[in-house]
């Protein structure tokens, strides 16, 4: 009786891990699929992009028709409030993001993903550049309207691509944010309530009334509080309002939120997932 031989490059592979016979996908392809994936689950949630846009823009017509006379009589409000709601709707929008983050860690979609040649922690860049794209088109809905009713901005085309960058910054900062919370959150239930409680710093900032009209221990947390620095920018690329060294300010706590919180993401991830 014969013993068949079998080659020892066919015995290491068949004795090797799992995760060592199956490749990583190289390059950004990881990176491409959850884009994907995040990008199909927001068209097919409509619901959700309907309310990142009715929201804020619910908001500025009160602000505007049921506030606005008694703020500013003479009935230019609207030009004031108006970079303090796109603020609003991208907070609005990326809100959802610490959902989606918190539902994938509670599904056991991750388990699954740690079966595949992916990189897990690149569904978190799916979730956020789905969450930029999404809430870029919500801003621009909302300033559509807020032009529909009255909104007078005097930008040069220049001054228009800077507050796009600007909101796309402030975009990327707060979406990393939520997704950090997502991952930090027991369940999607707690992520909503912990990123809701951000959704109140606009009005703690001088996005509906100017700083100066607060009790005075308000204007310190006013004036020092991230939001108020990128409004000001906005308003001032929109309006030609001074702009001082709000855009520094705007940019670095930008930077910073975006770095902490992406540092402070990709710990929770590996805790959670188990896997780089």
């Amino acid at each position: 009786m014969t013993t068949a031989t079998v080659p020892a490059s066919a015995r290491a592979t068949a004795t090797a891990p799992a995760s060592a016979r199956r490749p990583r996908l190289r390059g950004v392809a990881a990176e491409r699929v959850f884009i994907g994936r995040s990008l199909i689950h927001s068209v097919r949630d409509v619901e959700a992009l309907l309310m990142a846009v009715v929201l804020p823009t619910m908001l500025m017509l009160m602000f505007t028709f049921i506030f606005g006379n008694a703020i500013d009589p003479s009935g230019g409000y609207v030009d004031y409030v108006v970079p303090g709601i796109i603020l609003l709707c991208a907070g609005f929008g990326a809100a959802g993001t610490a959902i989606s983050v918190s539902r994938d860690m509670t599904t056991g979609i991750i388990d699954r993903i740690r079966t595949m040649p992916l990189r897990s922690g690149a569904v978190l860049t799916g979730h956020v550049v789905e969450s930029l794209v999404r809430n870029l088109v919500a801003t621009a809905v909302v300033i559509g309207v807020a032009l529909l009713v009255g909104f007078s901005p005097n930008a040069t085309p220049l001054e228009w691509l800077a507050v796009v960058g600007v909101v796309a910054l402030y975009i990327l900062a707060i979406t990393y944010l939520f997704a950090a919370i997502g991952l930090a959150a027991a369940s999607p239930e707690a992520a909503s309530g912990y990123g809701f409680i951000l959704l109140f710093l606009p009005y703690l900032s001088s996005a509906f009334v100017p700083v100066d009209t607060m009790p005075e221990w308000l204007q310190w947390i006013a004036e020092n509080q991230p939001i108020t620095p990128v409004i000001e920018t906005i308003r001032s690329l929109l309006l030609g309002t001074p702009m001082g060294d709000s855009a520094w300010w705007a940019v670095g706590w930008c930077v910073l939120i975006i770095v902490v919180a992406a540092v402070w993401g990709a710990w929770l991830f590996r805790r959670k997932a188990g896997r780089r």
